[in-house]
């Protein structure tokens, strides 16, 4: 006679996907792998060893903050995922030392701190940028041409620390630099923003290598997509208002959605589950936010690029907006 099953009682969540933190890092670096070699195939060796140097911080502070045993909390991938995040935001031209002492702070001020994995506010990646941003502004906004030789490495790249090295490769404005500072809207070609071949951070070059990259992982179901679609739904909707008001003065919205780090925000930071809201109401308000901080700055504020700000100021309304966007309970 077969014996009934027992009643086993729990409370939720009931339903389970079985996903893990370490697949989820695993499939991050997957559609990350293009990006890194598109930035290999426009920027030379370079592309290689910042994110050694960022990842090398990072990792390194991880390990050291552990009990130092074996790898420790360095097998779920997150400290290697965060410097390379970080490099991939960073100029070409930056320093090696530059790049190590980012990874570090990112993990150390933007995960650590806070109480380790799944605890923090901000992105961590992002932090690591915004202290490098403040610390080293004039490195943070010399930007490389693209296409130079393969093995060129100027002397910047292994100046010594706290030390400036020559620079003797050839420097070129963003895309959004030149909308800041030249204020010429209609000579700014979309099909290099597309493809890549334009100076600007490792990662953000391609924004087809970008929306490949999130198909694959909304496919995979890595990410919430409302996160990604709102992001760009919000910048194209205040920059096609603001293009259709004046032709002559703002960009076209694909211009917008293409340039700079928005792109690359939208698949890689705005959809870090740790620091975005977990309601669906709450991503379309934290990805809408994002879109409409990145346009407002970058055409009525002080700075060509806002990517970074707008996202770590939505990251600080995130507790917020999961408490008001909280479905009712059932009966409530």
């Amino acid at each position: 006679m077969q014996q009934p099953r027992p009643l086993v009682i729990s409370t939720a969540p009931f339903d389970r996907q079985g996903g893990t933190t370490n697949r989820m890092m695993a499939e991050v670096l997957i559609a990350l792998a293009p990006v890194a070699l598109a930035a290999i195939w426009f920027f030379g060796v370079v592309a290689i060893l910042v994110p050694l140097a960022a990842a090398a911080g990072a990792c390194l502070v991880e390990w050291l903050a552990g009990d130092r045993k074996g790898l420790g909390s360095l097998r779920d991938g997150s400290a290697l995922l965060t410097g390379l995040l970080l490099a991939y935001t960073l100029p070409p031209g930056v320093a090696l030392w530059i790049a190590f002492l980012g990874g570090a702070v990112a993990i150390g001020l933007g995960k650590l701190i806070w109480g380790g994995l799944g605890q923090n506010i901000f992105n961590p990646a992002l932090v690591g940028r915004a202290f490098l941003q403040a610390a080293f502004p004039t490195v943070m906004t010399t930007w490389t041409a693209p296409g130079q030789d393969f093995f060129h490495i100027s002397g910047q790249t292994f100046a010594a620390p706290l030390m400036h090295g020559s620079v003797d490769g050839v420097t070129a404005a963003t895309a959004l630099g030149r909308l800041k500072f030249q204020h010429d809207p209609t000579a700014l070609d979309l099909s290099p923003l597309f493809w890549g071949n334009t100076g600007g951070s490792l990662g953000e070059t391609s924004a087809f290598l970008l929306i490949a990259a999130a198909l694959f992982l909304i496919a995979r179901r890595t990410f919430d997509w409302r996160l990604f679609v709102s992001t760009l739904a919000g910048a194209a909707a205040v920059s096609g208002a603001l293009f259709l008001a004046n032709t002559d003065k703002y960009p076209n919205p694909l211009f917008m959605l293409f340039a700079g780090g928005l792109m690359f925000g939208a698949v890689f930071m705005v959809t870090d589950p740790v620091t975005s809201p977990i309601t669906p109401k709450g991503a379309w308000i934290f990805g809408a936010g994002v879109g409409l901080l990145v346009v407002i700055i970058r055409l009525f504020g002080g700075l060509p690029e806002s990517v970074m700000y707008s996202i770590l100021l939505m990251n600080a309304l995130t507790p917020h907006i999961n408490r008001k966007t909280q479905p009712r309970r059932f009966g409530g």
